[in-house]
């Protein structure tokens, strides 16, 4: 029966496939950010529940993703594809939240309301882990559809992180710079 560890250590390498690669290489650190921002989901998911559907179909969008990237070291298996319909349908989203509610110039201080922090911290996560991947495609010609992707999704968690104080009636604050 397989164990969770080995009691051997793995000297800093994780193996993938039959290829031993650094604990520090750019791609497993992207890899480990991607697998971070799918928990946080599954964790924000069952707390903004309204949205449950929306945040499932992104990490499931996260492990194609994810899937690609590995590829990077693993090539032997068939590359799944994030299809351009992915970033469309995340665009619509966007548009019929922005529809509703006008663009605010400026900033906004978080917190607002608890779900709406939720998405917000969301939002900064994937921000973070799109400066990596961008840093990764530098390295390795991703595919197109995983930048335009995660750039969208904070954009699309963003304004789901505005419309839920819309909707419950509450007035966003902005730094004054005091």
């Amino acid at each position: 029966m397989p164990m969770f560890y080995t009691k051997k250590g793995d000297k800093g390498k994780s193996k993938i496939g039959k290829n031993f690669v650094s604990k520090d290489s750019l791609i497993l650190d992207v890899l480990g950010e991607l697998d971070e921002l799918n928990s946080l989901i599954g964790l924000v998911k069952n707390i903004v529940k309204k949205y449950k559907k929306e945040l499932n179909e992104i990490q499931e969008n996260l492990f194609i993703i994810q899937a690609q990237i590995a590829w990077l070291i693993y090539p032997k298996f068939k590359q799944p594809e994030l299809k351009k319909e992915k970033i469309e349908e995340i665009e619509k989203k966007i548009e019929e939240i922005e529809k509703r509610i006008k663009p605010v110039k400026g900033f906004i201080i978080p917190g607002k309301e608890i779900n709406s922090a939720w998405l917000h911290y969301l939002r900064a996560v994937t921000r973070r882990i799109e400066r990596k991947i961008v840093s990764l495609n530098k390295r390795y010609k991703l595919q197109k559809n995983i930048l335009e992707y995660i750039n969208r999704l904070s954009s699309y968690l963003y304004s789901l992180a505005r419309k839920i104080v819309y909707d419950k009636k509450l007035k966003e604050d902005q730094p004054k710079y005091l």
